[in-house]
């Protein structure tokens, strides 16, 4: 299913450029659906998952503008208008499945834009992707209170405070141990 899942992001990626590109020079026919129908029947036979495609198409196509609001600050330097087409386009994809599809892991969200910017972006897109979306997992993490920290005994990802928590009891335990209770 992974690799099914890349390619239906390279259909989406492949889909959501057109798109873009068919707005900027005002295309007044722009049948959305038939463009999305079109692109992923011309995978049918090797893609399985044709609602996760259109899903992703559809969602960010619907939230774009706060995609854009949530890329724009961590760029500065780079308006969204002056970023190539393909690097915005996978950024938006990124962004979206970062803050929209709680079925796929950040790490996931991030290597696969990574990917998609290696096969279709310039030279230096993928770090430039991978820069960007990680600063977008570390505001997402701050502002829900969860960060990178991976209890090995539980298995789990923990909030800062159970973090802290965590840190102060292992912490007793081993003051204890160091004076032999």
């Amino acid at each position: 299913m992974a690799s099914n899942r890349h390619l239906g992001r390279i259909v989406a990626l492949q889909t959501l450029y057109e798109l873009d590109f068919r707005v900027e020079v005002g295309e007044k026919n722009l049948d959305f659906d038939q463009v999305i129908q079109r692109n992923i029947d011309r995978y049918s036979e090797v893609v399985e998952d044709k609602e996760f495609i259109s899903d992703l198409i559809k969602g960010v196509n619907e939230k774009v503008a706060e995609l854009d609001a949530i890329l724009q600050p961590i760029a500065p330097d780079w308006p969204l208008s002056q970023i190539a087409r393909i690097d915005r386009t996978i950024l938006r994809i990124g962004t979206y499945e970062l803050h929209y599809n709680t079925k796929v892991p950040p790490k996931v969200a991030i290597n696969e834009s990574v990917e998609l910017a290696k096969a279709f972006g310039a030279d230096n897109s993928s770090k430039f992707i991978n820069g960007v979306l990680g600063t977008v997992l570390k505001k997402i993490e701050a502002a829900s209170g969860v960060i990178e920290v991976e209890d090995t005994e539980n298995s789990k990802t923990m909030t800062d405070k159970e973090s802290n928590l965590a840190s102060s009891k292992k912490d007793k335990v081993s003051a204890k141990k160091a004076a032999g209770e």
